[in-house]
């Protein structure tokens, strides 16, 4: 990947975080919106109980997720790699690339009565330097297995393509849904 190639992907998009569009949702008191997530994307810590399972088999727990927050989307959970249950995944076919974090890998779950192959999670073993803090950490797709923070299930971003979790302290609009292509 060359670095003209990176810089230019980088300057295409429309909204940075630095001022929230007028078709954003005002947040309320506990609230944050997506507009206000800068890009690049800053990465979080977040101490809440994270869960994730399948068929009722709880795959990952953990009390250190780091939380990707990048302006149009919600937030992203990476779990580390420890607090995975790793029988439960196997490494799955293809890649894809992200401008900010580099190319990711894919996992697919591994469960009693589950179909194989179904790719639940991906991650960064070689992230760009600026997300060394989630190197080899684990992202699922709440739209293909159960995630809950603070023991609150998450619903999945739109889009079939993105792994962001809203939970209910984000507002959008985000990133995914019908009419959101330019953001």
């Amino acid at each position: 990947m060359s670095d003209s190639w990176l810089e230019q992907t980088r300057s295409l998009w429309n909204f940075t975080g630095d001022k929230r569009p007028d078709f954003a949702v005002p947040p309320q008191e506990g609230q944050e919106s997506v507009w206000d997530y800068p890009r690049p994307p800053a990465i979080e810590a977040d101490d809440r109980l994270v869960t994730v399972a399948i068929e009722g088999v709880e795959i990952a727990r953990t009390t250190r997720a780091m939380r990707v927050l990048e302006t149009a989307s919600p937030p992203t959970f990476y779990l580390p790699r420890s607090d995975v249950q790793s029988e439960y995944l196997q490494p799955a076919s293809g890649t894809s690339f992200c401008e900010w974090k580099g190319e990711a890998t894919y996992w697919s779950v591994v469960v009693p009565e589950h179909p194989p192959g179904l790719k639940v999670a991906w991650s960064y073993e070689q992230p760009f330097p600026q997300f060394e803090a989630i190197k080899g950490y684990l992202a699922f797709y709440p739209s293909r297995v159960d995630c809950c923070v603070g023991g609150i299930r998450v619903q999945p971003q739109a889009g079939g393509f993105y792994g962001g979790w809203v939970t209910p302290e984000i507002v959008g609009p985000f990133k995914g849904e019908p009419g959101s292509q330019g953001w």
